[in-house]
């Protein structure tokens, strides 16, 4: 493993400064979003961050009303379960994540890691409790990963089930097939399909809508479900089956952590603009109309969403479902590697291998060793569950989750980076906590119907992440203990008279204080020291992006030796050589072609004494052995490399 010039490095120095935090509200993309106009973002957004969302009414509230109807089904049951669906999508998504939550932004991005950073940069970075809340919540973001491919594939294809009961034994082996070559495309990038994703996932907004609105006249009475007190009266009448049923009901909100994840692709208002003027309505009407129906017609609580439609227009409206629970999987796909990036970039796990699929925008990343695992583990749940009402147990907890512990970092950011009172804090955070909370506790009455898989995951991915900080830690600790100053080492040069060959020596270090490595071997056993060197760090800050003119810092030590710093924000990816031909326009020659790169790689060995326990040092040597070099990860011309074997006891 090449460690050197690592963004894995544990904290920042002491004295160093964190980047400012955004003020409240603000907009790093312009509100508008500065990529295009307001209505081409609000398409792509529609595609990209409502699509979760948009496939809950294919087994929400057939859930809930399976659960409900225990012991029959009554007319106040019904529209006490479209009262909790309706008005949790008002108070979870609209209120908490699409009028407040997008506000707390780290420079127009959002998502748990992204607070995470913007907590960090308020509270330092050796907060182990905000870490680990951190941690645990992109492991349950992980865990929604898998399953939403799952569930909304399988539960889109069953509706073949109602065109003619043939298609029953095939419906296992399509979903499958669609699974499969959904991840199969990953390489090729999402650039050539995804300027579709919008009109089809708008398309499919109005088709529910209309499907919606044309059974709400089977009994207009539904429209009573607006009225809070039915929800109520609901879960005070219905005692555990209440609760039970409320786990279901939070399948309706599974989407809400893309509104924030995905806040930086499109900004603030265009996503704000799409849910109040297409994706609510659609939600609420359909929901509504699905309501009426089964007022009307209770046999139809089998199939609720299909039913909606007459028989000859089943099969265009399962094909429909399909491409639209496709696209939102893609859409969950694409956010598991941007989490995934942000954590490397962060700290939490790894370098893991990193394939930009457009030549035009950053975001469009492709990452190997994730995709196929979430493959694998899409498919698994798929063979094990066999349908939708199976792993709908499944579903909920770790989105449920998600939002607690992004709860949780908000009430930080309020607390430390915009320094409101923690009385007022506490009254704004509290009632989200209380629903979010109970959604949880009813989510994990279904532990043993699968809820444990989800928990299982995030136990191990947390495991993982917290052994890789540690880890990391302890390396950089016994690093510095072993090395030598820098400025000792120059001074010491400054006398000896090493063979000097022309041309530079770039040597990464996660450590600028100390001598690397790689500097230190090539001086002990080829005694050579070139005509320049540079001693270079690559840093990541806790903003999402940094500045041209904020993220090279050049020290020059001697007229041979130079200290360079490189600061990246945690959603850009480090570019070595290019960084490289911005610093001559600030006075530092250099050559790509008379340069050299030395990196240290370094292999780990199993000591009982290295402060992790021996499982945690074999879980921590693993992961080393899985991440990629540091030549490809920082896009260094791989013909220029030298590196040197070090080995060093965890």
């Amino acid at each position: 493993m090449t460690d050197e010039a690592t963004s894995e490095k544990p904290a920042l120095p002491p004295g160093s400064d964190h980047p400012a935090a955004p003020a409240p509200g603000k907009d790093a993309h312009g509100g508008q979003g500065s990529h295009g106009s307001l209505f081409t973002l609000m398409l792509g957004s529609i595609g990209v961050v409502y699509g979760d969302i948009g496939t809950s009414p294919l087994y929400a509230l057939r859930e809930s009303l399976v659960h409900a109807a225990a012991d029959g089904l009554t007319r106040e049951e019904v529209l006490g379960v479209v009262s909790l669906l309706l008005w949790a999508l008002i108070v979870i998504v609209t209120i908490k994540y699409v009028l407040f939550l997008m506000r707390a932004d780290n420079k127009g991005e959002g998502g748990i890691l992204s607070l995470l950073a913007l907590v960090q940069g308020a509270v330092g970075r050796d907060s182990i409790f905000i870490l680990v809340l951190a941690a645990l919540g992109a492991s349950l973001f992980y865990g929604d990963s898998i399953i939403t491919p799952a569930i909304s594939v399988l539960s889109a294809v069953e509706g073949l089930k109602l065109v003619t009961p043939v298609f029953e034994p095939y419906v296992l082996p399509i979903t499958i097939v669609i699974l499969v070559g959904l991840f199969a495309v990953q390489p090729r990038g999402t650039g050539a399909v995804a300027v579709f994703f919008g009109p089809i996932t708008a398309v499919w907004f109005f088709a529910m809508a209309a499907a919606g609105l044309s059974h709400i006249s089977d009994d207009p009475a539904i429209f009573l479900a607006f009225d809070p007190r039915h929800a109520l009266f609901f879960l005070l009448d219905h005692g555990i089956i209440g609760f039970v049923v409320l786990g279901s009901v939070f399948l309706a909100v599974t989407g809400a952590e893309a509104l924030y994840a995905d806040m930086g692709h499109f900004g603030r208002k265009p996503i704000q603009f799409a849910w109040f003027g297409l994706v609510f309505p659609s939600l609420a009407l359909n929901y509504l109309g699905q309501g009426a129906l089964v007022l009307a017609h209770p046999e139809a609580m089998e199939n609720p969403f299909f039913l909606l439609v007459p028989g000859w227009l089943t099969l265009p409206f399962v094909i429909l479902a399909t491409v639209a629970t496709v696209i939102a999987s893609q859409a969950v796909i694409s956010g598991a590697f941007s989490v995934t990036r942000q954590a490397v970039q962060l700290g939490l796990l790894p370098r893991f291998e990193i394939r930009h699929t457009s030549e035009t925008q950053a975001g469009q990343i492709y990452m190997p060793r994730v995709n196929w695992m979430l493959l694998t583990g899409v498919l698994l749940l798929v063979v094990l569950f066999k349908n939708s009402s199976s792993l709908a147990s499944a579903y909920g907890i770790a989105v449920t989750g998600d939002m607690v512990i992004t709860s949780c970092l908000a009430t930080f950011v309020l607390w430390k980076v915009w320094r409101w009172p923690l009385a007022i804090v506490g009254a704004v955070v509290a009632p989200f906590l209380v629903i979010e909370l109970t959604f949880l506790a009813a989510n994990l009455l279904k532990l043993f119907d699968g809820a444990w898989l989800p928990l299982c995951l995030a136990a191990f991915l947390v495991t993982c992440m917290w052994t890789w900080v540690r880890g990391t830690r302890i390396v950089f600790e016994k690093s510095r203990r072993d090395s030598v100053p820098l400025t000792n080492v120059v001074r010491m040069l400054e006398r000896s008279k090493p063979f000097r060959p022309p041309g530079t020596a770039v040597f990464l270090t996660s450590d600028p204080e100390t001598a690397p490595p790689a500097l230190l071997h090539n001086l002990k056993h080829n005694n050579v020291l070139h005509a320049k060197n540079i001693i270079l760090t690559v840093r990541t800050a806790t903003t999402p992006t940094v500045p041209d003119e904020g993220r090279i810092t050049i020290d020059k030590l001697t007229d041979d030796f130079t200290r360079l710093l490189l600061t990246y924000g945690y959603m850009e990816q480090p570019n070595i050589p290019k960084a490289l031909a911005q610093c001559r326009k600030l006075g530092l020659k250099f050559d790509i072609m008379a340069t050299t790169f030395f990196v240290a790689r370094r292999t780990f060995r199993i000591s009982a004494t290295s402060g992790m326990p021996v499982w945690q040092d074999r879980i921590f040597i693993s992961m080393s052995k899985d991440a990629a070099n540091a030549t490809d990860f920082y896009a260094i011309p791989s013909g220029r490399v030298v590196e040197l074997g070090q080995q060093i006891t965890v």
